[in-house]
């Protein structure tokens, strides 16, 4: 008898390649429209600073599986593809100019975003166990994991003045690892629900 996994039936469907491929490409436009265009609202924001790290989203998964001894199959596009739609939205909340425009647009990505990187991480796991709370419990300490060290990152950044600064405040932080850790939470429950085992079923 062998488990397979919902999301490695949604890796081998063509769907699954088109968004992922096209999530990647979507995040190089945006830094190339927000490098190359004059928009007078993307002042401090530290776009060119966010071009590794944002981009690079797209290089985590093939990479890892690039060193891996056993590649996955079919190839994880799913995990992939959620690898980068946090940067991607975060990068389209900035061009489009909604963090300007909405006060509350921050809060509610952070919640958003985590719910999709943990969402990844579930994915790109293939979880197989026969506890889903551990597989809720392991999703959700990577979201927590990730959203400290998004703060320590953004701590130095403001501290050393790059990009301008960020000019963080306490409740700031506190809100953050709050709405973060609720949205990994979420993800880890979501990405268990449909990323999960499927029956076992038999074979020769």
């Amino acid at each position: 008898m062998t488990t397979s996994t919902r999301v490695e039936a949604y890796d081998r469907t063509v769907w699954a390649r088109r968004v992922n491929y096209g999530m990647k490409a979507a995040i190089v436009l945006a830094f190339v429209f927000a490098l190359t265009l004059p928009f007078d609202h993307l002042e401090g924001k530290a776009m060119g600073m966010r071009v590794p790290l944002f981009v690079g989203s797209a290089a985590v998964v093939p990479l890892v599986e690039r060193f891996r001894r056993h590649r996955r199959s079919p190839y994880p596009h799913t995990a992939d593809a959620l690898v980068v739609a946090p940067f991607l939205v975060d990068t389209l909340g900035n061009l489009l100019g909604i963090y300007d425009t909405w006060s509350g647009t921050d809060d509610i990505l952070h919640f958003v975003n985590w719910v999709l990187l943990v969402g990844a991480f579930q994915a790109f796991r293939f979880r197989r166990t026969d506890s889903r709370l551990d597989a809720v419990l392991l999703g959700a300490g990577f979201g927590a994991l990730a959203i400290v060290a998004w703060e320590i990152m953004e701590w130095a950044v403001d501290e050393t003045g790059a990009g301008g600064g960020l000019g963080l405040t306490y409740g700031d932080t506190i809100g953050d690892l709050v709405l973060s850790t609720s949205g990994g939470i979420l993800g880890a429950m979501v990405g268990v629900r449909l990323f999960g085992p499927r029956a076992a079923t038999a074979t020769t």
